[in-house]
């Protein structure tokens, strides 16, 4: 072969590969792009956090309120109030509480909510002529049972809630539906 021959198929093997430059706008807005993204990515992932942080936390347990002795409980429903303590996301509150408390006919402690099934409006122990030893709405006339059945125009009995009886005192725990009735 000859040295021509030989330095034109060297060319070839060698041959320059063109390099794609980056233009100026190119550059800008990429730049700019990623940017933009940072400073978006600091703003949202915060709020991402404060919205699902809560979300992810272990819940522990419904707690046990102390509310009243044992002793002071008659099978006459009374009315005690108790503060509970709430922690909803960051913002803690120890909103008050009421329960209805009474023992029933074989000397078991029970505690009503005093909430209206029917809308809401907090019922009271005896306190209508016509609806004697029952627990009475005044709102549109609901009324129960002593254990909380309902008997007139509410759709379901009034809720209870967990009792406990440790040391001499009645613990109250969360609302639960009526399995007395």
């Amino acid at each position: 072969m000859s040295e021509h021959q030989q330095h034109g198929n060297h060319e070839s093997e060698h041959k320059e590969t063109k390099r794609r430059e980056m233009s100026r706008r190119q550059f800008l807005s990429y730049t700019l792009g990623g940017a933009s993204a940072f400073m978006a990515a600091g703003v949202v992932i915060p709020m991402l956090r404060f919205a699902v942080d809560p979300v992810l936390q272990a819940k522990g347990a419904g707690t046990l309120v102390k509310v009243v002795e044992v002793d002071k409980i008659t099978e006459e429903p009374a009315s005690f109030t108790f503060n509970v303590h709430q922690v909803d996301g960051w913002y803690e509150s120890d909103p008050e509480m009421v329960a209805w408390i009474s023992k029933d006919a074989e000397g078991n402690v029970f505690a009503l909510s005093p909430v209206c099934k029917h809308l809401g409006c907090a019922v009271n122990w005896n306190t209508n002529a016509e609806y004697q030893n029952q627990y009475f709405c005044p709102c549109h006339g609901a009324h129960y049972t002593k254990e909380g059945k309902n008997l007139a125009i509410a759709p379901a009995p009034l809720d209870e809630y967990q009792v406990e009886i440790q040391e001499g005192f009645v613990y109250l725990g969360p609302i639960k539906p009526n399995e007395r009735v």
